[in-house]
């Protein structure tokens, strides 16, 4: 599969994990920030063809985990309610409220649904005129378009009984969080292709040059992360702080303009909180004023409450890259996907779900040889 296997050759991984191996003098700490990243670093072994000096730590690239208890207590209230339709992707069901999850509503009867596209929700709100239909906008900038789109298309077209509960934050103002923390100790950025192939990487720059940090627009397979990484480790040992963008394939600097235009017609930017990490200014997204009516919280009139997640879970820390999944004492233990203590343990995307599935048992590199067929132990 073009774009697929030729990214996922061992030859082509190991040569470029010689080339980081040749360049490297001295130890770094390089951040993903997207939790498919991540995923593919722990499930294909990648972090094990790096020097020793070269330290990836997983970062809060992960929009399911930082959804912060509040909103999933509204979705939880909003889902129960019997005039209510709850549309969500599947991630969302898992993740742990106040007191319970999306999963406990459905199951005691909650009208909850899994849905693809925020459009599945709107066509169930035009085929379900006597229900309100929710649907829980949650994402980065990937997402963003295409709920902007669905707000777009319920106004332009008189749907009166579709809003959303939005979600969404931005990824640049959590990488400047990160930079400014006391206990930061990363020194470089793998960003995430799939927010830079929307938004372009121009917002990148300004905080390369103000934090003197590499940032290297990166793909989700293991030839384009160790890509990433031979960049990133380049620029420090060279000492500069730059933006480049080897995934050219996917990505333009200005990103897609049609895209960015539909999420300024619906969205503003506003103060947002994460899970597990707190405000950040300008860091989410709100319906502008004029399209205020399909804001769930307005429409059913939500007071939000003050949450905190388990005093066990140290998932902040494993979102701001300071500790890594391994290290909470609760990990696989008292916090299981099918018992999470937090969200990272149970989005697609969380870095400790990724731990519990792949490294559970000593982990064992799983490249693809020459032609594709997966091979264990293929060092």
């Amino acid at each position: 599969m073009r774009f697929v296997e030729e990214y996922r050759d061992a030859g082509a991984a190991r040569a470029l994990a010689r080339a980081i191996r040749r360049v490297v003098t001295k130890p770094w700490t390089l951040m993903e920030v997207c939790g498919g990243q991540t995923h593919a670093i722990v499930r294909f072994g990648i972090d094990q063809l790096l020097p020793e000096g070269v330290t990836l730590v997983h970062g809060p690239g992960c929009p399911v985990c930082v959804t912060p208890i509040a909103l999933i207590d509204a979705a939880i209230e909003l889902a129960a309610r019997d005039d209510v339709i709850f549309c969500s992707f599947g991630d969302m069901l898992r993740v742990p409220g106040s007191t319970k999850d999306l999963f406990a509503v459905k199951a005691r009867g909650g009208d909850v649904r899994i849905v693809y596209s925020p459009l599945d929700a709107l066509k169930l709100a035009r085929s379900h005129p006597d229900k309100q239909i929710v649907f829980f906008a949650v994402g980065f900038e990937t997402t963003a378009p295409a709920n902007a789109m669905a707000v777009y298309q319920a106004r332009r077209d008189g749907v009166s009984n579709f809003s959303v509960l939005v979600a969404h934050v931005l990824v640049p103002p959590a990488i400047e969080a990160i930079l400014s923390s006391p206990d930061n100790r990363v020194q470089g950025f793998l960003a995430a292709g799939h927010v830079c192939a929307v938004m372009g990487y121009t917002e990148y720059e300004p905080l390369a040059a103000r934090y003197r940090v590499p940032i290297v627009v990166t793909g989700f397979e293991p030839v384009d992360i160790l890509e990433g990484v031979y960049r990133c480790v380049t620029q420090l040992e060279e000492g500069r702080a730059e933006v480049e963008n080897p995934y050219a394939r996917a990505v333009r600097r200005d990103g897609n303009g049609a895209a960015q235009a539909m999420v300024r017609e619906v969205f503003q930017v506003e103060r947002r909180a994460w899970r597990g990490i707190g405000e950040i200014p300008g860091s989410g997204l709100a319906l502008r004023g004029e399209y205020a009516a399909f804001d769930a919280v307005r429409r059913f009139g939500l007071v939000g409450g003050e949450a905190e997640d388990s005093s066990e879970c140290i998932s902040g820390l494993v979102l701001r890259g300071v500790k890594k999944p391994g290290e909470c004492p609760a990990f696989g233990a008292r916090c299981t996907p099918e018992r999470p203590l937090g969200a990272p343990m149970v989005s697609s995307e969380g870095a400790c779900a990724a731990y519990y599935r792949y490294r559970r048992s000593p982990p064992t590199l799983t490249l693809p040889r020459k032609g594709g067929g997966m091979g264990r132990g293929d060092t």
